[in-house]
């Protein structure tokens, strides 16, 4: 029989062991390549390790109790949650109001008053008490035709029956005239109205409004000085025709 032997490498000629040995060298090369390849892919990923330090400074005994201390707490939240909750009383309307609306007939609580009474109605128009007893200050008689205060008339000179007869009328009866002046510089008036007088009808307070700008009389005073300006009432009294008195 026949006899087969396996042929040594180093039988082999020089060129096809270096071939063999080369290809083996490259195919160990790939095979590590191939493994480093991808070993990164199925490594399993590292968990990220928390910075924070936690320090349990609580007694072995509380933390034994902690869970029934909490356990208590969940408890009676849960008892509160469940109960009732009470309505506040309802809020109850008035069925009336209770302001009182006057009814729409009902006259107005104010009186309307013109310009010329307001002006009237000023303290600050008014006579103070005692004005002209024995201060110095001239008396107060009334208002002016605008609401002006009106002095008593003090005269610096008494006018002649001459300077008025000139202006009384034709069978003029007796009785008086009353005018009401506003004071000038010199002693003198103007812008006379008349006031009233006596008989109605007798024209002698034209007369008296006629012969003013022949009259002679001081401005008023109050607190020592002159009032120039202001107004004062004059009244002549006609008795006995053809003779005059003062006021």
């Amino acid at each position: 029989m026949p006899a087969y032997r396996l042929t040594s490498p180093y039988e082999q000629p020089p060129l096809r062991r270096r071939a063999s040995g080369l290809t083996l060298a490259i195919a160990v090369n790939l095979g590590l390549l191939l493994v480093l390849l991808t070993i990164g892919k199925f490594a399993p990923l590292a968990e990220k390790g928390s910075r924070t330090l936690i320090v349990d400074l609580m007694p072995q005994s509380q933390r034994s109790a902690a869970p029934t201390k909490n356990r208590a707490v969940e408890q009676r939240a849960v008892q509160r949650q469940a109960a009732p909750l009470t309505k506040p009383p309802p809020i109850v309307l008035p069925a009336k109001p209770t302001i009182a609306v006057p009814p729409p007939d009902k006259a107005p609580p104010w009186i309307e008053m013109s310009k010329a009474d307001m002006a009237a109605a000023d303290i600050a128009n008014q006579p103070k008490l005692g004005a002209g007893s024995g201060d110095g200050d001239s008396e107060v008689v009334g208002h002016g035709p605008n609401g002006e205060v009106l002095y008593a008339a003090e005269w610096a000179r008494h006018p002649t029956d001459a300077e008025l007869g000139g202006y009384l009328p034709r069978n003029a009866p007796d009785g008086f005239g009353l005018i009401a002046c506003r004071t000038i510089p010199g002693d003198r008036v103007d812008d006379c109205v008349e006031i009233d007088q006596d008989p109605p009808g007798s024209h002698l307070a034209s007369a008296v409004r006629q012969a003013a700008w022949q009259f002679r009389i001081r401005p008023p005073r109050k607190g020592g000085r002159s009032l120039v300006g202001e107004w004062v009432e004059i009244r002549i009294d006609y008795e006995h025709i053809g003779r005059a008195g003062g006021l």
